[in-house]
């Protein structure tokens, strides 16, 4: 895993590019969003939230997470996606960006530690943007003003 890794960080958008996914996107749907607290997911998907983000949480085992409806896949959420930020094993997101694109989604991020190069090129080559390996409220902290 770690070579995959190290191949993909030419193929990320630059700087600039990812605070226009963050500028230009509303709805965020968190795949595999955790109900608890303590988890990273959880906890990126509340500051997206804090921040004015729609967040859509995404996990079959879950009814509702942060006082939101929960999905059991992109595939049932009613409303149109912007992203799709992926908090799963790598060998889990192959059918979860094959939904993105099914539902087109405007872009496939997959956060830190997660790597999967070839649903990336796949999205790409449907006009998808994707970051990986990226924390999104850690770029999105890069554009906040400091209070």
């Amino acid at each position: 895993m770690k070579a995959e890794q190290c191949a993909i960080h030419d193929g990320n958008p630059s700087s600039e590019e990812i605070a226009d996914i963050l500028k230009d996107s509303r709805s965020i749907a968190v795949v595999g969003c955790s109900p608890k607290a303590s988890r990273d997911s959880h906890q990126v998907a509340r500051y997206l939230l804090d921040h004015g983000y729609d967040v859509i949480p995404v996990n079959p085992g879950q009814k509702e997470i942060l006082e939101r409806m929960c999905y059991s896949s992109l595939m049932h959420i009613p409303v149109s996606v912007d992203v799709v930020d992926i908090f799963l094993n790598p060998k889990r997101v192959p059918p979860v960006v094959d939904q993105a694109i099914e539902i087109g989604a405007k872009v496939v991020w997959m956060q830190l530690g997660v790597v999967e190069n070839a649903s990336a090129l796949k999205a790409g080559q449907k006009g998808i943007q994707v970051v990986m390996d990226r924390c999104i409220k850690q770029e999105h902290r890069k554009l906040a003003p400091p209070k």
